[in-house]
């Protein structure tokens, strides 16, 4: 049994080159034989073969949604949740100061070593065995995907929702700011006049206020006037799955 047994498991796919998959988890900050080159090929099949999957499984839509779908799948965070999911974390070697860091744990780490993996399975075992490893990994992302949320920014989602119900659109006002110029916080108002909607929120920026802001109005017009056909509990579940993420990239 090898060190690595369990994350092959995990994985489905067992090294016939140890050294392989040794180096796939090799951070720069550990040796000369780390895994960026091997990041720099597994980006590229992965990219391939998430689009294949995006377009058997969704045969309606337009090339632009597709790529809106396949740049949230590939991107940083996604790729982070997919190598927590593998506990990725227990397998990594870096270097003395990326350990006392906390490297271990750091998103775009996790991110890079996955892509390296998904590089190395294909010099190892080719093609056909990259796409079976991406494919299973991602076929639980895939299930929850709502193609008319992921990706999309709070204040987006909210005009559409507040445009599909015939409501006028929202008006966000700055109510305070906070500290000095250099590190300002600000405080947003939402107000939707038709519905005698007012939320507030914070953020480092207005523009992240103004997300965060319009979370909480979502919430608050499918509180107030849900769809009809049931589809208010689909609604929220799919902006608690990509909202969180779209607010944290604002604040940036």
């Amino acid at each position: 049994m090898t060190a690595h047994a369990s994350l092959e498991r995990a994985l489905g796919y067992t090294f016939q080159s140890a050294a392989l998959l040794e180096q796939a988890l090799t951070h720069r900050s550990h040796s000369g034989r780390h895994n960026e080159r091997l990041e720099f090929l597994g980006d590229a099949v992965l990219n391939f073969v998430v689009a294949a999957l995006l377009f058997k499984r969704f045969a309606r839509l337009d090339e632009g949604d597709l790529s809106r779908l396949r740049a949230n799948l590939v991107k940083q965070a996604a790729l982070a949740d997919i190598a927590s999911r593998l506990t990725l974390s227990n397998y990594l070697r870096l270097g003395e100061g990326e350990l006392k860091s906390g490297g271990f744990r750091r998103p775009s780490i996790l991110a890079d070593a996955l892509e390296a993996i998904f590089g190395a399975i294909y010099l190892d075992g080719g093609f056909a065995a990259a796409e079976d490893v991406i494919s299973r990994l991602y076929e639980p992302v895939l299930r929850n995907v709502d193609p008319q949320t992921l990706g999309k920014d709070p204040k987006t989602l909210l005009q559409e929702l507040l445009q599909g119900r015939k409501l006028g659109l929202p008006v966000y006002n700055v109510i305070a700011t906070h500290g000095a110029a250099h590190n300002q916080t600000f405080e947003v108002e939402c107000f939707i006049a038709e519905l005698d909607i007012r939320v507030g929120a914070g953020g480092a920026s207005r523009r992240a206020a103004e997300q965060s802001a319009a979370i909480q109005a979502i919430a608050a017009v499918e509180s107030k006037a849900p769809q009809k056909g049931g589809r208010k509990s689909k609604a929220r579940k799919s902006a608690q799955l990509s909202l969180p993420v779209a607010v944290a990239q604002e604040s940036k």
